[in-house]
This record gives C-alpha cells, sequence and structure tokens, in this order.
C-alpha cells in the first residue's frame, strides 16, 4: 500500500526517506505507530528481551503449519514467497469461517513483514490478531490501532474495552470515509491540526480500561534505541514524533543509515544473532540511557518549539501530490463528494447537495 499511495518522485515524500524514519511526514509534522500503540492495542509487552537466538535447527515447516495450517513446499531460511501468501489464503468474505479469517490475518502480517517466520514475532502478531473477531476491519486498521486521523478514521459507537483492538469486534461506520487512493492522498495533503489526534490515549474513557500496570512506565515508550529482532534492527525514532507522548517538539538529529544492517536476512542460518548484533542489543537493554529531552507542552501554541516547524517545511516532505494536483483534486472532489454507502445517500440529502437537478 505504501508504494501505492506514495508517489516516488524527488518532489514528494518518498518510500526510501520513510523507511530510513520509520515516520509519516504529513502536513502538519511527523507521525508514526509507537512502543505506546503497540502496549495499549494489543496488549503486548514492550519492554523485554530483544528477540534473538540460532535459527540453523528451527523447523520452519511445523511453525508455518502453527500459524498459517498449510506448509510450503521450501522454506529458505525462515522467509515464506509472498505470491505463495497471496495464493494461498484469499481475502475472506462472507461467507469466510473464523479459522479462515484468522490464517487470512496472519498472513497479510507475514506479508507486511516480508514473510519472515521470526518465531515470537510470528506468534504474538497472530495472537494479538486473534483478539479482533471482526476480521472484515481492514488488517492495516487492526494493527494501527487509534488512528490519528480523524478524517480517515472508522467510526465505532461500542466502549473501550482491553486490548484497545477489540473494540473492533463491533461493527464500524466507514460513511464519508475515501476508499480511493486519489482521495486518500487529497486528505493526507489538507488535514489540519483540529483533525489530528496527536495523543488520543488521553482520553479518560480509554485511561477507564486499562490495567494499572500498563501506565507504570510509560518512559518504555520514549526511548530512542534499535528494535531487534533476528535478523531485523530498526531504530525506533521517539525523538521525531514527540508531540504523540504529549512532549514539545524539538528538531531531530538526522537519521542512522541501516543501509547495511538492512542486507541482512535469515538465510544466514548459522549466524550467532546475540553476538553478531550485540552493539544494539547493549543500547536495547540499556534503553533508558536513550531517552530524548522531555518537555511538557504547555499551551498548544508551545506544542513545537519555534524553530521546528521552519525547519520542517525544508527537510520533510509533507506533499503527496503536486500544488497543481491539489487544486484539481479538491474542485473534482467538492463536485462528487457523496457518503460511501449509497443506502443512506436518501433522496432528501441528494436534493440539498444538487438542487438545480430537481
Amino acid at each position: 500500500m505504501a508504494r501505492e499511495l506514495i508517489r516516488l518522485d524527488n518532489k514528494h515524500i518518498s518510500v526510501d526517506q520513510m523507511t530510513m524514519t520509520h515516520t509519516f511526514h504529513l502536513l502538519c509534522e511527523e507521525c508514526t505507530i509507537t512502543l505506546e500503540d503497540g502496549h495499549l492495542q494489543l496488549g503486548l509487552p514492550v519492554d523485554g528481551y530483544a528477540v534473538t537466538g540460532s535459527v540453523s535447527s528451527t523447523d520452519w515447516g511445523a511453525i508455518c503449519y502453527e500459524l498459517l495450517g498449510a506448509i510450503l513446499d521450501k522454506i529458505n531460511g525462515g522467509r515464506i514467497e509472498m505470491g505463495w501468501l497471496r495464493d494461498t489464503f484469499p481475502k475472506p468474505d462472507n461467507d469466510s469461517t473464523e479459522l479462515e479469517r484468522i490464517r487470512y490475518a496472519r498472513a497479510y502480517i507475514l506479508e507486511m513483514i516480508g514473510g519472515y517466520l521470526m518465531l515470537d514475532l510470528s506468534r504474538n502478531l497472530g495472537d494479538a490478531i486473534e483478539q479482533s473477531q471482526n476480521r472484515r476491519l481492514p488488517i492495516t486498521t487492526a494493527i494501527m490501532g487509534t488512528v490519528s486521523l480523524s478524517i480517515l478514521r472508522p467510526r465505532v459507537g461500542h466502549p473501550y474495552t482491553f486490548p484497545l483492538i477489540t473494540r473492533w469486534n463491533h461493527s464500524a461506520s466507514y460513511v464519508r470515509i475515501p476508499t480511493s487512493l486519489e482521495d486518500i492522498r487529497l486528505l493526507l495533503d489538507q488535514p489540519s491540526e483540529a483533525e489530528f489526534q496527536w495523543t488520543p490515549y488521553e482520553d479518560p474513557a480509554i485511561w477507564a480500561v486499562i490495567p494499572d500496570e500498563f501506565f507504570q512506565n510509560p518512559n518504555v515508550w520514549h526511548v530512542k534505541v534499535p528494535l531487534v529482532n533476528y535478523p531485523t534492527v530498526e531504530m525506533y525514532q521517539s525523538d521525531r514524533v514527540l508531540r504523540q507522548f504529549g512532549f514539545q517538539q524539538l528538531i531531530p538529529v538526522p537519521p542512522e543509515v541501516f543501509d547495511d544492517e538492512h542486507k541482512v536476512d535469515l538465510r544466514q542460518l548459522h549466524m550467532d544473532w546475540p553476538r553478531f548484533w550485540l552493539h544494539y542489543i547493549e543500547m536495547w537493554e540499556n534503553q533508558y540511557d536513550y531517552i530524548p529531552t522531555l518537555e511538557p507542552i504547555i499551551v498548544p501554541e508551545l506544542a513545537c518549539i519555534a524553530e521546528y516547524m521552519p525547519w520542517f517545511r525544508i527537510h520533510g516532505k509533507p506533499y503527496l501530490l503536486s500544488k497543481e494536483e491539489r487544486r484539481r483534486q479538491i474542485r473534482a472532489q467538492r463536485e462528487r463528494w457523496s457518503p460511501l454507502n449509497p443506502k443512506k445517500w436518501t433522496t432528501t440529502q441528494a436534493h440539498q447537495q444538487h438542487p438545480h437537478n430537481h
């Protein structure tokens, strides 16, 4: 989806840039999926040991069958072919069984992480998705949790439950939420501050359902450290999204380049991953030494330091579309805008929208 949503040219944000920072560059700053999202949405621990070990003696076929109920003829170093996942697990329909929906969800997530059967990660993701009974919801919504952009967030009338992902067990309304890439690009290019919810978990209704132990050590969400999972190392760039934690946004340091690390994969069967990634694992284990400067936001006008937005306009890539495309699509959007659910588009509403046609 990222490669479809994002235009790959020098004028707009590129996939390479998004991969380097692991943040989404929007008009009103950067945002990302945080450790706080994983902790509260999925109820998963985020302060344990790095996920490493030896993979040379692992029975990948057994793990594949445990997760998906099917086995690929050949699994190279714990990696499943993307084509096999897509062909074997088609999108569920209304007649699909609960087990088929669970396996589709797991296959979808495995595709998102490159097809790697990474032991604990694969199991944890599978367990997290099983908590969401309504598999008709797009899986990306389940992973992202509370979408910060209100213009793209489905409406759910049911009270919050924990883990927060279980709220999606209940039906959601997608009325007036766009589905075409053209409309989504346009809306991402024009959100206002009022439409972006930086700290969704401050809602008292959410706090009321989350066990107290999940708030005992919030600093674990703020650390800027590498995330290690067997052959994969990625930097958690918390310093670029401080507003999501309720802190004043500073100008971040340039992101670290992990080009060489990204060339490593599970095909190195006899690799001693704890030794190979020792430097990054030590950073993870000493994570509280890597907490960015945290200054509470006193008033909304001081959510960023004065120098941040001028810096972001130069160094960020907030627009997906050119100025001409934004103008053109805005006019088209106004001409054809209507709810996505035609059954709710009554004759009265249609008359109000186009009175000259009646």
